[in-house]
C-alpha cells in the first residue's frame, strides 16, 4: 500500500474523523502522482492533461503508482509524473476536479474543483518567522491523544525530507520573559534547506487535525550546547535516511491553457 491507500483505507474506516479527512489531502499533496496526458510533452516541455467529461463535471486522472496507470488503459498512455500540489496548483480556477485511482484501486476517489481550490489555498500558508531567546528546555508536555495527532503527521513529513537533518527532537522550552512552548528542533541541516523544512512542519500542523497548535521550528548545530539538552530531555523522533532520486523538471499547461486545443467545459 501507499502512503496515500493507507491515509484513505483509514479515512473509509472512520468518516467523520476531520484529521483522518486532511491527512487524504496531505498525502496526496506530497505525493509523486502519474498524471494522464493528452500526448506526449511537446519540444517545449509541455503538457495537457487529458479531461473526462462525466455526470459530475469534468476530471483530469492521477494515479499514485505508474502500474496503476497502465492498468487504467488497454495501451501505453502518455503521462507525467509531478507532485500533486503541483497539479492542484495548476487545475485551480480551471473549473476541473482530480480522479485519484479511478478504476483501479480501493483508494479512488474524486475531487471536486472546489476541494482543489481548498487544498492549495491552504498550501500556501507559510510559518511565521520570529527570534526569541530559550532559557531552559525539557522534555514535551503534550497530552497523548496531542502526540497521536503529530508524530504521524510529523513522520509523514520525514518521508519528504529525509537526509536533510541528522536529528529531529521535540521538547519543551521556555523563553525570556517567561513565555513556554514546544519546539521542534532539527540538527544539521543546511541553511539553504531551512526554510523548505519549516514549510513542511508547519503543513504537517495545518493537516494534523489539531485547531490550535502551535510548535516553534528552529535549526541548530550538532555541537550547540542547546543540542547536547534537547538530546537528553526531548523526545528523538525517527528521521529515515536520504535515498537517491532523478528529477525530470517539465512545465504544466492546464486544461483551456493551449491556445491550439481548448478543451469544451460543460
Amino acid at each position: 500500500m501507499t502512503p496515500y491507500d493507507r491515509a484513505h483505507a483509514a479515512m473509509e474506516a472512520d468518516p467523520e474523523n476531520e484529521a483522518l479527512r486532511l491527512a487524504v489531502y496531505d498525502r496526496l499533496a506530497d505525493a509523486e502522482l502519474f498524471l494522464l496526458l493528452e500526448h506526449e510533452p511537446d519540444e517545449d516541455n509541455d503538457i495537457i492533461p487529458q479531461v473526462f467529461e462525466t455526470e459530475e463535471g469534468d476530471f483530469v486522472l492521477a494515479f499514485d503508482l505508474e502500474e496503476r496507470l497502465a492498468a487504467f488503459g488497454d495501451a501505453p498512455a502518455p503521462y507525467a509524473a509531478l507532485p500533486g500540489r503541483v497539479i492542484a496548483q495548476h487545475l485551480a480556477g480551471e473549473e476541473i476536479g482530480l480522479g485519484i485511482n479511478l478504476g483501479v484501486a480501493d483508494s479512488a476517489m474524486l475531487l471536486p474543483p472546489d476541494a482543489l481550490e481548498w487544498l492549495t489555498h491552504t498550501l500556501t500558508h507559510s510559518p511565521e518567522y520570529a527570534e526569541a531567546r530559550p532559557t531552559a528546555f525539557d522534555a514535551p508536555a503534550l497530552p497523548p491523544a496531542v502526540l497521536a495527532l503529530l508524530l504521524p503527521a510529523f513522520e509523514a513529513k520525514f518521508d519528504q525530507i529525509a537526509g536533510l537533518a541528522s536529528h529531529a527532537l521535540l521538547g519543551g522550552v521556555t523563553y525570556e520573559g517567561g513565555r513556554r512552548g514546544h519546539v521542534l528542533a532539527f540538527l544539521g541541516t543546511p541553511e539553504a534547506a531551512q526554510p523548505g523544512l519549516a514549510k513542511a512542519i508547519h503543513e504537517a500542523l495545518t493537516f494534523s487535525g489539531l485547531e490550535a497548535g502551535e510548535i516553534d521550528v528552529t535549526f541548530l548545530t550538532e555541537d550547540d550546547p542547546a543540542a547536547q539538552v534537547l538530546l537528553d530531555k526531548a523526545l528523538v523522533l525517527h528521521l529515515p535516511e536520504a535515498e537517491p532520486e532523478q528529477v525530470q523538471e517539465v512545465t504544466l499547461t492546464g486544461p483551456g491553457m493551449d491556445p491550439a486545443k481548448p478543451p469544451i467545459l460543460r
